[in-house]
């Protein structure tokens, strides 16, 4: 049973990568959720994802429900709109933030994970975005 749910986590990792190739932007609200949720594993497991057109949100759902984990969206204060998200305009929000290292400090709605400690496992999920030179 544990290496059917490990393979299915590995092929969603595979599709997440296809899916997140085309990223704008999304305004969601989804926050971690605060019930007890024990994997048949180890112990808990957290998936933590930053989706900015929904696309990671969706891959990361698909693997909090196959591994039976609980949610947490990284938000940032001020949201991506499509023109900050638009890497072909050198004047565009995440252009300016791939320059200038100092840009890349974006404050978030929330940097605390209720309960932290009691993960034995957390995913990270994060939109892929090319540059091209």
């Amino acid at each position: 049973m544990k290496t059917k749910k490990i393979a299915a986590v590995l092929l969603t990792c595979i599709m997440a990568i296809g899916l997140m190739a085309g990223c704008g932007a999304s305004n969601t609200n989804q926050s971690a959720s605060n019930t007890e949720n024990t994997s048949t594993g180890n112990g808990k497991t957290l998936v933590v994802y930053y989706s900015a057109s929904g696309n990671t949100k969706d891959v990361s759902e698909k693997i909090a429900k196959i591994t039976e984990a609980d949610l947490f969206e990284i938000e940032p204060v001020e949201p991506y709109t499509d023109d900050d998200l638009d890497w072909t305009d050198d004047d565009s929000r995440v252009s300016r933030e791939h320059d200038d290292e100092s840009l890349r400090d974006v404050e978030l709605v929330s940097t605390t994970v209720d309960n932290w400690d009691s993960y034995d496992t957390v995913y990270i999920g994060y939109p892929k975005m090319e540059y091209s030179l």
